[in-house]
């Protein structure tokens, strides 16, 4: 009789061994993926990011998105995904610049005619050798280019902006790099380099006169309490490229890597949707919040930052070629 008991405690703790192998195998098995962003825990961006991309992954994947620029900060994450410190990022095209100098063009204000001919671009094939060359270069793969509004001024004070001659001696805030810092100066102001999550400090003590963002992100970050005038100057429509070490790309398996692919454009059209919806009733909020909304004299700023662009060094690494590819569409 104890020798049936035995047995069968013995063939019970072999079941049990075996399934807590399973089960440990199986979470070894879970493709673990750590985003960093500088955008608020709070932010749609985050919120959209968390349900339809990382709810979109399923059961195989381990997905890890910190907020806030609390993981890595804004401007570093390219480099901690090569150092292979950090899987996943939102990042901007000029984070690509210092190695990929062709990226620049991407980053030209007033490339884009507006969100349809920004699509028109990235959902064809003319970007197809750029993206490859970020990829053996750069080591990271973009995956998708979601949409994040187009930039306008938001500015303290009440002096009217008509033209990049009244932005003279103006502060304007812009990203640290040497990218964002030309589009400040090309718009005619005195770029002055500041962390996104500085800014509204910096606006309410006068550090700043002012910074450039979309709509949406205005709101988010209740810039709108330290300003006073918003210029819809849509100089750059903004998209940030959503990205993959190629280390962890390569890593995955083929379904593996088409799910990451397909959750990335589910992302992607998400917060198109939403980025839209928020601008098509932005201008009227921050009207009643008191704000100065107001369109100045669009064909002067195309026509003299293009000009600023073109004089530049930044022209001469452009692929040869790609910005009539790109005005044709």
């Amino acid at each position: 009789m104890r020798s049936i008991v035995d047995n069968k405690i013995k063939a019970g703790l072999s079941a049990l061994a075996i399934a807590l192998i399973s089960t440990s195998s199986f979470a070894q098995d879970k493709v673990e993926l750590i985003y960093s962003d500088t955008v608020s825990e709070t932010d749609i961006r985050s919120e959209l990011l968390r349900t339809e991309f990382g709810g979109c992954l399923g059961a195989e994947f381990d997905f890890k998105p910190y907020f806030g620029a609390t993981l890595f900060k804004q401007g570093t994450e390219l480099t901690a995904m090569q150092r292979g410190n950090l899987d996943m990022a939102g990042l901007a095209i000029y984070d690509f610049q210092n190695q990929v100098p062709a990226t620049s063009i991407l980053g030209a204000a007033y490339l884009y005619r507006g969100y349809d001919h920004l699509r028109a671009v990235t959902h064809s094939d003319v970007l197809n050798d750029l993206w490859g060359e970020v990829e053996s270069v750069a080591g990271v793969k973009v995956l998708a280019n979601p949409y994040i509004g187009t930039r306008q001024l938001n500015l303290r004070g009440d002096k009217k902006i008509m033209t990049p001659a009244d932005l003279a001696g103006v502060k304007l805030r812009m990203p640290g790099g040497e990218g964002w810092q030309f589009v400040g100066k090309a718009l005619g102001a005195s770029p002055t380099p500041m962390a996104f999550t500085e800014v509204y400090t910096g606006l309410q003590t006068g550090a700043i006169d002012g910074q450039d963002n979309p709509l949406p992100a205005d709101k988010s970050m209740k810039f709108y309490e330290v300003t006073n005038q918003i210029v819809l100057t849509d100089h750059l429509v903004a998209n940030n490229q959503f990205s993959i070490s190629m280390s962890k790309w390569n890593s995955m398996s083929e379904p593996q890597q088409a799910k990451v692919q397909e959750c990335a454009f589910n992302f992607e059209a998400a917060l198109d949707k939403e980025t839209l919806a928020q601008e098509a009733v932005l201008v009227d909020f921050f009207k009643s919040e008191g704000l100065d909304v107001y369109a100045p004299d669009k064909d002067a700023f195309r026509d003299h930052v293009l000009g600023e662009y073109l004089n530049s060094d930044f022209s001469k690494d452009w692929p040869a070629g790609l910005l009539d590819k790109i005005n044709a569409l």
